[in-house]
């Protein structure tokens, strides 16, 4: 024993006079990379993490200061109990190391904290599969006193618990804490920290021996918690699920973004306003369980700079991204359409659209559009048409506008998803049947807020504007706007009291796609344009859901929220729009003043004579067979009667009166044959139908 303290003593004097260039404390602590890298919103506030590098599990550095002292003081125990009193090197231990290894099957180590950090820190003095070398060792030696030379024992004591492995791949106390009590390191209470400790020696170490070495080591530092309490603190530390964050805020962007471990990026979201609207949109999606909707997203663009203030992929916080997905549009396309019409002047906010049954002829067939409410309105103005979203006046003014022109606009406002040809779509294309992105929609509504200006909308912040371009005349940009925010106009089918009409300024559309897989609502204020989408990713119908109930909620929701300290303000009219007092022969619609581009203005709004149509039954049709469907209880089913100049007529099923004729009549069908009838008030029959219903409950 004698002989190995004074070879333990000699080697102490040989190194006395060296001194070697370590690393600074502010070097190591520059060097350090999370393996995360870190979303910033607009102000600097930490809002989304994502792990780049999967080699190791390192959070962000902590200071020693954040750290409980119950850690430091449980490691101090468990590696280097005289950390304070040594150089770096423990002469003693060393000593009583070498005398043990030589006598002992069991050979024990002597590396104070300091040496074993100068390993973290070298990799050259990393063991290998047989152990250190006497080089290695000597080495380690020299680089613990030059880092106890230079370094003060806390500076020491930080690094070491930042960068030491604790178990698996949990690198460093922030990684360790999280990933094994899911709390920070300033919540470690002293049985937590006596099992970090333990762990140090051997991070792979099974259950049994840590418990061994956790109640050994609370025994010394004389815990109140009695053994059987730690080990069962550690059967639920090391079955924790591998190290999660919060609920993640904006991951689809942080995937976008970031691409170093370790890099912190600033983006244009702001972070209250992005767990708000995937706060709300969780809300709104909870609510809608019951009707099969199990996904959304939701985009917030500035006006001005196109920046993203809020980007939610989806509620939950998983992988796909519902902003960039491509869905079927629905009526959502109806205002470019409707824009262009203005544009070219072959229609104005008066004139006066035909809302009664059309069929087309096209090379797949007859293309025979509906209504939503599967009714029609007769003869409604351009303004009643976008607002209330009526599709057959819809369909008419794409005949007229042209497949191809209006293919063309929904390219120039952004819409890229349109890759196919104008007849790939078909007249469908006026009501929405081609596919686009939330983002991409949100963007075209911009332009139409920012009178016809596009712009491309970004994720980082802008060091200099970037320039738009006009893709829309911006008179018929301003009377569209005015349209969508015209609630009198949207009662026809949406009523005066519903989440689109706000308590400030806004346009807004809503949508919903074929057999009801995708809403809709997108809208704009003076500042902002907010877009959402609900439906199921992967492409389930929802069950009776509107553009109202559906999306609108939550687009309500978000515009509260950004106009709560600012409210939006109508825009001014651009040169060369004007408004008109007008009045319609016959009064179909109430007089009311109008916006026109100068030039298309008129103050009567007449309906020529040849325009007025016989009364006739349009469903349903003569000779007709309706089919009952068997998976519908026979007691909701219904057949809608519809009429073309049924005002002052009433209808008329196998001889009994059932009611005006002027809107749709909802009957609740019967097996077996039947006669319809208009009649008039002489009780007269002016146009008939004999139809047929099978199936259903006899």
């Amino acid at each position: 024993m004698k002989r190995t303290v004074f070879i333990i003593a000699a080697l102490a004097l040989a190194l006395a006079g060296a001194a070697h260039a370590a690393p600074t404390f502010e070097e190591v602590r520059a060097a350090y990379r999370s393996s995360d890298a870190e979303l910033l919103d607009r102000h600097g506030e930490p809002i989304q993490s994502l792990r780049i590098d999967m080699a190791v599990r390192r959070l962000p550095w902590v200071a020693l200061n954040d750290i409980s002292p119950a850690l430091p003081a449980a490691v101090l125990q468990a590696e280097d109990q005289r950390f304070y009193q040594h150089d770096g090197v423990d002469w003693n231990a060393a000593a009583q190391a070498a005398w043990d290894n030589l006598f002992r099957t069991r050979p024990r180590g002597a590396s104070t904290i300091t040496m074993q950090l100068a390993a973290l820190l070298d990799p050259a003095l990393q063991p290998v599969a047989k152990g250190r070398s006497w080089g290695q060792k000597w080495d380690q030696v020299k680089a613990a006193r030059e880092l106890d030379a230079q370094w003060s024992k806390r500076q020491i004591m930080e690094v070491y618990l930042n960068m030491v492995t604790y178990r698996g791949e949990l690198q460093g106390v922030g990684a360790a804490a999280r990933g094994m009590f899911g709390k920070a390191p300033s919540g470690l209470d002293l049985s937590e920290s006596v099992i970090l400790a333990s762990l140090l020696r051997g991070p792979s170490a099974g259950q049994k021996v840590v418990s061994q070495r956790a109640c050994g080591l609370a025994r010394e530092l004389r815990l109140p918690s009695t053994c059987d309490e730690i080990q069962l603190r550690i059967v639920v530390a090391m079955g924790r699920p591998q190290l999660a964050a919060n609920l993640p805020p904006a991951p689809q962007v942080a995937q976008q973004l970031l691409t170093r471990s370790g890099q912190s990026v600033r983006s244009t979201l702001d972070a209250g306003l992005q767990r708000y609207a995937q706060n709300v949109l969780r809300q709104q999606l909870a609510a809608l369980q019951g009707r099969n909707v199990n996904d959304g997203a939701v985009i917030v663009l500035d006006n001005a700079s196109g920046e993203i203030l809020a980007y939610v992929g989806n509620a939950g916080g998983g992988e796909v991204d519902g902003v960039a997905a491509l869905r079927q549009a629905g009526s959502t396309l109806k205002p470019f359409l409707y824009e262009l019409a203005l544009e070219r002047k072959q229609l104005t906010a008066a004139s006066l659209m035909d809302d009664t049954a059309i069929d087309i002829s096209t090379p797949s067939g007859m293309y025979i559009p509906q209504n939503y409410d599967k009714n029609f309105k007769g003869y409604v103005s351009v303004r009643t048409s976008l607002a209330s979203s009526l599709n057959v006046p819809a369909v008419r003014t794409l005949v007229m506008t042209g497949m191809e022109r209006f293919h063309e606009r929904l390219r120039a406002v952004g819409l890229s998803s349109l890759t196919q040809p104008a007849e790939y779509y078909g007249y469908s294309l006026a009501l929405g049947s081609a596919e686009v992105s939330l983002l991409e929609l949100a963007n075209a509504y911009r332009t139409l807020a920012n009178g016809g200006m596009y712009g491309a909308v970004t994720l980082a912040p802008k060091t200099a504007a970037v320039p738009a371009s006009r893709v829309l005349d911006a008179r018929a940009s301003f009377i569209i706007g005015d349209i969508l925010a015209d609630r009198a106009a949207r009662s026809v089918t949406f009523g005066l009291k519903n989440e689109l009409a706000t308590t400030f300024w806004a346009a807004v559309k809503t949508g919903t796609s074929k057999d009801m897989r995708d809403n809709w609502c997108v809208g704009y204020t003076d500042r902002y344009t907010v877009g959402v989408w609900v439906g199921n990713f992967d492409g389930q119908s929802m069950w009776d859901v509107s553009g109202v109930s559906g999306a609108a909620p939550v687009w309500r929701d978000v515009m509260d929220y950004l106009n709560r300290g600012q409210i939006s303000h109508a825009p001014k009219p651009p040169a060369g729009v004007l408004r008109q007092q007008i009045a319609y022969q016959p009064a179909l619609e109430a007089a009311r003043n109008e916006w026109f581009i100068a030039g298309t203005e008129s103050p009567v709004i007449a309906l020529a004579q040849d325009q007025h149509r016989a009364p006739k039954i349009l469903y349903p049709g003569d000779s007709a067979i309706i089919a009952l469907d068997p998976d519908i209880p026979d007691a909701i089913q219904r057949v809608f009667f519809q009429a073309q100049g049924g005002q002052g007529l009433q209808w008329k099923l196998d001889g009994v009166a059932l009611g005006q004729a002027a809107t749709s009549y909802s009957w609740r069908p019967t097996p077996g044959q039947h006669q319809l009838a208009l009649v008039d008030n002489d009780d007269k029959p002016v146009a008939t139908a004999s139809f047929q219903v099978r199936g259903g409950s006899l």
